[in-house]
């Protein structure tokens, strides 16, 4: 069956070439892209075209066209956010060739991306505007509040870039960068949406979205937005026993663990809703054309829930079943809770150019002034008792560099940064685990903070017209310090933790070659590294009988990494890329069993990943763009002192077969896309047991389709219409996944 969804979708994304006509490419109204004229001594009737490149920032700190940029680089543009349906940042990047989004909950709050065959989000850098946002606590982040309606591009750097951005960047760099006003403009934008089925998907998803901006006397500019989501979600934890309900009970089914052992579904934890809202501003002053600066503020917020559990079961006289022989009421209410996050980011941007050299001077602040969970205990009288974890969190990032030219034929960009990272949390016990504020004792606490100090290095050298090298490196100096950990009550005890440091050399070499216009060549080699997060190195508490314990002691990981590229121009409109990349990790960290009830984090492990990427694309000029990629990744652990059985096994949540297609069409005031992605089994655990597919807490491999279409009313009014997961595909990634939904929206702009 999955088969024959690839091929009806592949035939109705080139079917819809029938759309397109050829015409003149020019764009001048795109502000993403640079002109470079070409002519063609093939086609005199193309002489003078003016072909559109796309210009990046992210590969080499300095603007560079896509075509000769030293990396694998992809970029999203507002325009195809626009066309497609997507509602949130993560989403954006669903189609990317060797890019995983790995939503670990049916929001952006827990997404994961996952670049280039390296596993998990803390080991990839996330930017935005140039300033990190992976948070100080566990690295992760959280693209909630991250309204696409503002965002100008993304772009995407896959390979090492630790000798650029220090660490986090071992899989590579996703750099959200957000827009300016040109001239004086208003959005307004709101839509609705549900699932098809009541209660299979996101139920009454709401949006809404505002801005304002202006520039006034062609040297400030000014931008307002504000921009609100929420939904009532709906019920994605089911609940599953290893009990068998009792003689008398029905409404229960027989089903399976991932390893196939007998369970029994007997309801569900409860629909699952959330709200999110975000407001910002940003501000930009230009000094003369070649200094400027500008600052930002975002305050993000958003909260989830989960309303009363169902049972499935009934009595002989149809009364619901909460509890029997073996299973009482708290397991319909266990591991469910609440959540919530307040972010505030500042960010500050100085550029300027002295003579020949230019300068980049930057700021930010990533503050989770607010940033907890709750989880429910046993039902007591009145309610349920539970637990809440609250873990504030702020991460300090400053960064200064200067490129100038040397001689003819070397750029030099030089630069050094600061960053620091400090985060505390604490666990208390809750006589209502609905309600965050009804704490009674403080059972444990723990923190720490870190610093990094760093100088980089890289020098472009054109060593024949159509031949550029790039040599850099970056010398790291990290520290953590003022680390403890605290437990009250049972198994009482009191650590700190003596300060530590550790370095990183991180070099990179790459090579582009441009043999022919259409012929792009490029290779590149490079190390990087990741320090091991506050929460990695202090995370020590006792749970019932087991104790958790961090490690202060821990090394950075580090992966030595290589690919080659070859894009190649085929005929008007159509290029084709071929990738081949290998990453050797080591020192990887685990959290390991170190004996009966005793668990810690160590360098436990080596790993490999190997893998090719293949994209295919066609423009029929500005009005039809059909696109299809395949990536293939063998990603597997080589050694594991922690756990012996999972060498040779695949690295966990690491698809080994992604494939995405799609096609995106404009035609006068009518737009359409249509998207398919396909993503393989994955595994949860490292030895690769959970082999079982279509039940709760699996992995399922999956193929959906979602279309959106959009017409535009009027010079200012454009109305849209999208339907996720079209075939209802029907699958878990632990939780059950969202099932077929569709939205509604209206944008008004002026």
């Amino acid at each position: 069956m999955r088969k024959r969804y690839l091929i009806v979708l592949f035939l109705i994304v080139f079917s819809l070439t029938s759309f397109a006509e050829e015409k003149d490419t020019t764009n001048t109204e795109d502000k993403n892209v640079t002109k470079v004229e070409e002519k063609s001594p093939t086609n005199t009737e193309e002489k003078n075209v003016i072909r559109m490149k796309e210009v990046v920032v992210t590969a080499t700190r300095t603007e560079k066209d896509v075509e000769t940029a030293p990396g694998i680089v992809n970029v999203v543009t507002e325009k195809e956010m626009e066309t497609r349906n997507i509602k949130t940042v993560d989403e954006a990047l669903d189609t990317l060739p060797g890019v995983f989004n790995r939503r670990q909950s049916l929001t952006d709050t827990q997404s994961s991306i996952l670049l280039h065959g390296i596993p998990d989000q803390k080991r990839t850098l996330i930017l935005k505007d140039g300033v990190t946002l992976n948070n100080g606590y566990d690295g992760s982040v959280s693209f909630t509040g991250l309204s696409t309606e503002n965002i100008e591009k993304i772009e995407v750097v896959q390979g090492p870039f630790s000798s650029l951005y220090g660490g986090n960047a071992m899989g590579g760099v996703v750099n959200i960068i957000t827009k300016m006003p040109e001239k004086r403009e208003f959005t307004l934008e709101s839509g609705y949406g549900s699932s098809w089925n009541r209660g299979q998907s996101l139920d009454d998803l709401q949006k809404y979205y505002v801005s304002y901006g202006d520039k006034l006397a062609d040297k400030f500019s000014l931008l307002f937005d504000y921009g609100y989501k929420s939904t009532n979600g709906f019920s994605k934890y089911l609940n599953v026993v290893s009990t068998q309900p009792t003689a008398g009970i029905t409404g229960w089914s027989y089903t399976t663990d991932t390893t196939g052992k007998p369970r029994y579904l007997i309801g569900d934890k409860g629909d699952n809703t959330w709200w999110d809202e975000n407001i910002g501003i940003k501000a930009q002053y230009d000094f003369s054309n070649v200094s400027k600066i500008n600052a930002s503020f975002a305050r993000v917020r958003y909260k989830y829930n989960y309303d009363d559990p169902h049972t499935y079961l009934q009595d002989a006289s149809g009364n619901p079943v909460y509890s029997y022989t073996g299973v009482n009421q708290s397991t319909f209410v266990s591991y469910t809770g609440s959540g919530a996050k307040e972010v505030n980011q500042y960010n500050v941007n100085f550029e300027t150019e002295i003579g020949i050299a230019k300068a980049k001077l930057s700021f930010g602040l990533n503050d989770e002034v607010k940033n907890w969970y709750t989880q429910a205990g046993t039902l007591i009288a009145g309610g349920s008792g539970g637990t809440v974890s609250s873990t504030p969190n702020q991460n300090y990032n400053t960064d200064l560099q200067v490129t100038l030219p040397i001689f003819t034929r070397n750029i030099l960009t030089l630069g050094g940064s600061f960053k620091t990272a400090v985060a505390n949390t604490e666990k208390s016990s809750l006589s209502e685990w609905g309600d965050e504020t009804s704490t009674t004792t403080l059972t444990n606490n723990y923190g720490g903070k870190d610093k990094t100090y760093a100088v980089f290095a890289q020098d472009e050298i054109l060593i024949l017209n159509k031949l550029t090298a790039y040599i850099g490196f970056r010398e790291d100096w990290w520290e953590t310090y003022d680390g403890y950990a605290n437990q009250f009550g049972t198994g009482a005890f009191a650590t700190t933790y003596d300060s530590r440091s550790d370095s990183s050399f991180n070099p990179k070499l790459a090579v582009v070659y441009k043999p022919f216009d259409n012929t792009t060549l490029r290779t590149s080699a490079g190390q990087s590294f990741r320090g091991p997060t506050v929460y990695e190195l202090f995370t020590t508490y006792v749970s019932g009988s087991n104790t958790y314990n961090g490690n202060p002691d821990l090394k950075p990981e580090t992966v030595q990494s290589w690919d080659a590229e070859i894009t190649q121009g085929l005929w008007r409109g159509a290029k084709f890329s071929a990738t081949y990349f290998e990453n050797y990790m080591k020192d990887l960290i685990y959290n390991t069993t170190v004996s009966t009830g005793q668990y810690k984090y160590m360098n436990a492990g080596k790993a490999e990943s190997k893998g090719v990427v293949l994209e295919i694309e066609q423009r029929f000029d500005k009005y039809v763009r059909l696109f299809a990629n395949y990536t293939y990744t063998d990603a597997r652990i080589k050694e594991n002192s922690a756990n012996p059985a999972s060498v040779d096994k695949r690295l966990t949540f690491m698809p080994d077969t992604m494939i995405n297609a799609g096609a995106e069409c404009e035609v006068g005031p009518f737009s359409a896309s249509l998207t398919g992605r396909y993503i393989s089994k994955r595994y949860s655990t490292d030895t690769n047991t959970d082999t079982v597919n279509n039940v709760f807490g699996s992995y399922d491999p999956f193929l959906t389709a979602d279309a959106k279409v959009s017409y535009k009313i009027t010079k200012f009014a454009t109305i849209s219409f999208s339907v996720d997961n079209i075939t209802n595909e029907t699958y878990f990634s632990s939780y059950l996944a969202p099932g077929r939904s569709w939205f509604g929206g209206l944008e008004v702009k002026f």
